[in-house]
């Protein structure tokens, strides 16, 4: 039995299978690069679901954590630690708001934005006790705790864990009309993702990101934005709403704020909105951790240089042009996506989704299915042209293209 099958079967028999991941088995990675356990290299082309924009071992956002770890790692948030206050304020400033309550993971961060609406809600709106209501889009994926998937549509996520949690209204993505119908006086917020990553990349109408931010702001509803995949680069802006010009009330942000180095999540907001809190009522003992606060530091000095943006700027360019060209050979039948990040929808004729995810694993690219026939393609956001280059033309041969 090879190094590789030794493991798998070893989690097969001690782990719960709430995952079905590709048989590769990671020992060392660099850059958009992966090593498995018998010494195969793998092109990364998924970047942990982009919490791995600025690519495996970092050396800024390692160093950044070695530094730290030889100081302090945890205090909890019952004391105060020498790199909470620059964290708060330096991510208030990127996202051009005024407070921020930090996580860790990004279900919790929609989690804290869900309780934060609805407490505004109650206490600035004034929407009666009990009564408050959350508009959220068909086939989003905000995470899954109970609460979550109680506003999911897909079933694989949301079967057998109900009772659900009440106080959510689903509507079309994209839709604006049905948005605008589901928007009444109880209804305390808008969370929607502006590119619906699990989904397989769905960019929404032109238009629509704006037309929320103008309903919700002429009903008096809170938006906001889940830019935990489609943040911090990926689309070729640090937020992808910045492509309508919109910014939202609350920022839910989470992955690439922890450079893939240690989980990160928060909920960006404006005073009036995250003010609305008291000691007590909302907390985590890990949130805000000293490691946590210095990772995430370097990670938005490297976002305020904007070289990341250009990259996944004129990178995704490149790779949308290429992608476009598979569409007219009859195996791809849609590629969709913004910046380095793409959904790619093979024609059922030449296999799954998982079964071309495979394909690629075997010639060392390695991509995630969704949904049966989509792929999805986010590499890290260091990637070269060459590497990327090459990436495709794996796909090609796969796809007889």
């Amino acid at each position: 039995m090879s190094r590789t099958e030794e493991a798998i079967t070893s989690a097969d028999a001690h782990s719960a299978h709430n995952y079905h991941p590709l048989p590769v088995v990671v020992a060392t990675a660099e850059g958009a690069w992966m090593t498995d356990v018998e010494g195969r290299r793998y092109l990364d082309m998924l970047a942990g679901y982009s919490a791995l924009n600025f690519g495996h071992g970092n050396r800024r956002l390692i160093d950044a954590a070695k530094a730290q770890l030889e100081r302090v790692t945890l205090t909890s948030r019952a004391f105060h630690h020498d790199r909470f206050a620059d964290f708060c304020t330096q991510l208030a400033e990127l996202c051009g708001k005024e407070m921020v309550l930090p996580m860790n993971t990004g279900a919790e961060a929609v989690e804290t934005a869900v309780k934060t609406a609805r407490k505004w809600g109650y206490r600035v709106k004034g929407v009666p006790d009990g009564l408050a209501k959350i508009v959220v889009a068909a086939d989003n994926f905000h995470g899954r705790t109970t609460t979550i998937v109680s506003f999911s549509t897909d079933q694989e996520a949301r079967a057998d864990f109900g009772p659900y949690t009440p106080g959510f209204e689903i509507v079309p993505y994209g839709d604006l009309e049905a948005m605008r119908a589901a928007v009444d006086e109880h209804t305390v917020a808008v969370l929607i993702e502006p590119i619906q990553g699990e989904a397989g990349v769905l960019v929404p109408p032109p238009g629509y990101l704006a037309g929320v931010r103008e309903l919700t702001r002429e009903r008096g509803v809170l938006f906001i934005a889940d830019e935990i995949q489609s943040g911090l680069g990926r689309t070729g802006k640090t937020f992808a709403c910045e492509h309508e010009g919109v910014v939202p009330d609350m920022y839910v942000l989470g992955k690439a704020l922890g450079g893939g180095v240690v989980p990160v999540s928060a909920v960006v907001a404006s005073a009036d909105v995250l003010g609305v809190y008291r000691p007590g009522e909302h907390g985590s003992t890990f949130g805000g951790n000293p490691l946590a606060c210095a990772v995430a530091l370097e990670v938005i000095a490297m976002l305020k240089t904007g070289e990341y943006q250009q990259r996944a700027t004129e990178l995704g360019e490149h790779l949308h042009h290429e992608l476009g060209l598979l569409t007219g050979g009859g195996s791809v039948r849609e590629v969709r996506g913004r910046g380095l990040w793409a959904g790619v929808d093979i024609d059922p004729s030449f296999g799954s989704g998982r079964e071309i995810s495979e394909k690629l694993m075997d010639r060392g690219v390695l991509v995630k299915d969704t949904h049966g026939s989509t792929i999805r393609i986010a590499p890290p956001l260091v990637i070269s042209k060459e590497d990327l280059d090459w990436g495709l033309d794996q796909l090609r041969e796969v796809l007889g293209a």
